[in-house]
């Protein structure tokens, strides 16, 4: 297993550390480390924004585990844990694969731009501010995926604060705000006009 450190090696290691058919959040974990925080958001926002998130009830999963690991960074648990039932949770693997073939073009541009920077903001107790953002994109994913493509901006978030976390990044955790920020718009917009 490579070290997660950014994007491309992330799709690496899900694709060389995954085979057949169906793929288990277990094997995914694994896959990409399971004790590091960062890695596992930033897997869990790829997925939420990917072609697995059309699958029913994914989106839901995905935010479930989100809020999950968002709410241990938040205790100040040193490794994250997952349910056993959850873990054994299976998705159909040609879905991943699509998504990291559809990304594929797009990976060294977006890594291009990462590098540490603004440290501080990936510590203690900036981490545990990101942590509580992602809980509130997971939160604010479950009335959202009632609404064609409405996860994709939480999703979004989370994709960036786990490349931030995982790259040192803070420029991308300010990008990740920004991205919840327009998710919290976009289900105060829906809310009124359904029920304003």
């Amino acid at each position: 297993m490579a070290r997660v450190h950014n994007l491309q090696t992330l799709l690496r290691s899900l694709e060389e550390h995954t085979e057949g058919d169906k793929v288990s959040v277990r094997e995914m974990l694994r896959a990409v480390g399971r004790r590091s925080y960062g890695p596992i958001l930033l897997l869990l926002g790829f997925l939420a924004i990917s072609p697995l998130a059309i699958i029913p009830g994914t989106t839901w999963l995905i935010a479930l585990i989100t809020l999950l690991i968002g709410g241990q960074i938040l205790v100040g648990r040193s490794f994250p844990w997952v349910p056993r039932r959850v873990l054994k949770i299976e998705l159909p693997r040609p879905a991943l694969l699509k998504g990291i073939e559809v990304a594929e073009p797009y990976v060294s541009k977006v890594d291009r731009f990462l590098k540490p920077r603004l440290t501080i903001l990936t510590e203690p107790p900036f981490a545990q501010l990101v942590a509580l953002v992602c809980v509130g994109a997971a939160l604010i994913t479950f009335p959202l995926g009632l609404i064609p493509f409405g996860p994709v901006l939480p999703g979004l978030a989370v994709f960036l604060f786990g490349l931030g976390l995982t790259a040192r990044d803070g420029i991308f955790l300010i990008l990740a705000g920004t991205g919840f920020a327009a998710a919290c718009w976009l289900l105060i917009h829906v809310w009124e006009r359904i029920f304003g």
